[in-house]
């Protein structure tokens, strides 16, 4: 039976602040926020959470392995309320995603608390002026025009908000190229995604030294402004954004995670390494998911890593396909050892700070190619922005 009435440790609140959304069970009803919702199976709304009032922490280990009485007043600013200070509630804290997996797919941390994607009321969306398919679009960044396309697919309706993927092609390459050749445009469609390929100046990203003709090219401000254009023109969720790439692609894939972590959840870059800290400073804002794809036998840039001359005619130094998933497992202050190598060749970091999660595949014999997109989806949806 739902509740027609909200209360707070046993005290009424007013009514119309309830709504009927029907009953809920397990941990869902548990853990859902979007207190102005009638709570079912004798729960009660606090704080905006659809949970149950408590006093001690063994009351709360029957909804939720993790489960733990919580007073009001220990809670974030950003997840305060107007309830009484004496307050508590069963309710589950994460540090990341990975903390929310128990009570399912839909729960993700946001505050410091698992909850549902409905947290705090449905996101208002613009008003959609893309079309469902490919749409050819243009920002400009300074005093220069740069050009991308971007991909409805064709379960986008507008009035939910939709994860985004910036997919950077390979050096001298186009979007339409990589959208041809990556995976990312029928996963999209499979998965219910939006995906964006930029297009780079010289056909090349800026990074370090490498890889364009001008140093002055401002790609990072590039995909800012063009995560920016398309959450004002479709319905973006901002947690969600992510960047992938291949050689000079999914080297700008990992740029953004160093110098753009603010905006990006994770990244899946593919033939590529972080060069040197001395050519490519990468300080990130906080941990960001990472899994990357390598081949031991590509040329292009060696498994080993070490000097190489960019395109450019620069000189660049790679830390190596281990170096990388090393310093990102520094990055992300992860501990103990990766996990032995499954059968794609993926080993992975779990436990890093934020639930963030650090990952090398390495293909036996492999050149330089793309990376399974299913496999580096499948990874950076479960991460999202604090």
């Amino acid at each position: 039976m739902v509740a027609t009435a909200c209360l707070i440790a046993g005290a009424v609140l007013l009514a119309s602040a309830c709504r009927d959304i029907g009953p809920r069970t397990g941990s869902e009803t548990n853990f859902l926020t979007s207190c102005d919702a009638g709570c079912g199976d004798g729960l009660a709304c606090i704080c905006g959470v659809c949970t149950r009032a408590c006093s001690a922490a063994d009351e709360c280990s029957a909804l939720a392995s993790g489960a733990a009485c919580v007073a009001v007043a220990t809670r974030p600013a950003e997840a305060a309320c107007a309830a009484a200070d004496s307050a508590a509630f069963c309710d589950l804290s994460c540090g990341g995603d990975a903390d929310c997996a128990p009570l399912g797919a839909p729960f993700r941390c946001q505050g410091g608390f698992c909850r549902a994607p409905d947290e705090g009321g449905t996101a208002t969306c613009p008003a959609t002026t893309l079309a469902v398919g490919d749409n050819d679009r243009t920002v400009t960044v300074g005093d220069t025009t740069r050009s991308y396309v971007v991909r409805l697919p064709a379960s986008y309706t507008g009035s939910s908000p939709m994860p985004l993927v910036l997919d950077f092609h390979t050096l001298g390459g186009t979007p339409a190229a990589e959208a041809e050749a990556s995976g990312y445009r029928e996963l999209a469609e499979q998965e219910g995604f939006i995906v964006a390929w930029p297009q780079g100046i010289d056909g090349a990203w800026n990074i370090g030294p490498c890889c364009t003709t001008s140093r002055d090219v401002d790609d990072v401000g590039f995909a800012r402004a063009l995560v920016k254009q398309v959450q004002a023109e479709a319905c973006v969720d901002v947690k969600r954004v992510y960047a992938v790439g291949v050689a000079n692609g999914g080297g700008m894939a990992y740029h953004l995670a160093c110098n753009a972590a603010d905006v990006f959840a994770g990244v899946a870059p593919s033939a590529f390494d972080l060069l040197v800290e001395s050519e490519q400073p990468c300080q990130p804002v906080r941990p960001v998911t990472e899994i990357s794809f390598r081949g031991t036998a590509d040329v292009l840039v060696p498994y080993e890593g070490g000097a190489q001359q960019a395109p450019n005619g620069a000189n660049i130094t790679f830390l190596g396909a281990v170096g990388t998933f090393e310093m990102w497992a520094e990055l992300n202050e992860c501990t103990g050892t990766p996990s032995a190598a499954d059968s794609n060749g993926c080993s992975t970091y779990s436990s890093c700070a934020n639930g963030a999660e650090v990952t090398l595949c390495t293909a036996q014999g492999g050149g330089t190619a793309w990376g399974s997109p299913e496999i580096g989806w499948a990874t950076l949806k479960r991460h999202s922005l604090p």
